[in-house]
């Protein structure tokens, strides 16, 4: 990986469940923002598991990928592994402490807590910090 972590269209695959909860939507919204930071690259996760040969094999491709499940089913999980695509940075959001259910308000501290939690999956791997200030990436810090 190249020491511009924080160059938009990094090499970073960024997968999110996007179920029909709030912690599914916690995950897309986290996936989002971190795009729009330059973290990464959101990706089809729907693609991948309709086995659309492009899509399988770009996420076979990729040299760092962070996969974000909402919760314990692990729907975003199955998916790739029923492609055979092989991954290993994997959030569970319900694993942070934050509860399931139907209620689509989400917080930005919620949030703020899913991307910090990608982030950690990932050290070792690339170069970013999120400052305390205003939760938006900075690189090599």
């Amino acid at each position: 990986m190249t020491t511009d972590c924080c160059v938009p269209g990094s090499n970073i695959m960024i997968l999110s469940c996007s179920g029909g909860s709030n912690v599914g939507q916690l995950s897309n919204q986290a996936a989002i923002q971190l795009t729009r930071e330059g973290f990464g690259r959101m990706f089809c996760l729907a693609g991948i598991g309709g086995h659309l040969s492009g899509f399988v094999q770009s996420a076979k491709d990729i040299d760092i990928m962070v996969v974000i499940d909402g919760c314990q089913v692990g729907c975003a999980k199955a998916i790739l592994e029923q492609a055979e695509v092989p991954f290993k940075n994997y959030v569970v959001i319900t694993e942070l402490g934050i509860d399931k259910n139907k209620d689509f308000s989400l917080k930005a501290e919620d949030i703020s807590k899913v991307k910090n939690a990608v982030a950690e999956s990932c050290n070792g791997k690339i170069s970013l910090a999120y400052s305390q200030k205003n939760n938006s990436p900075t690189c090599c810090g």
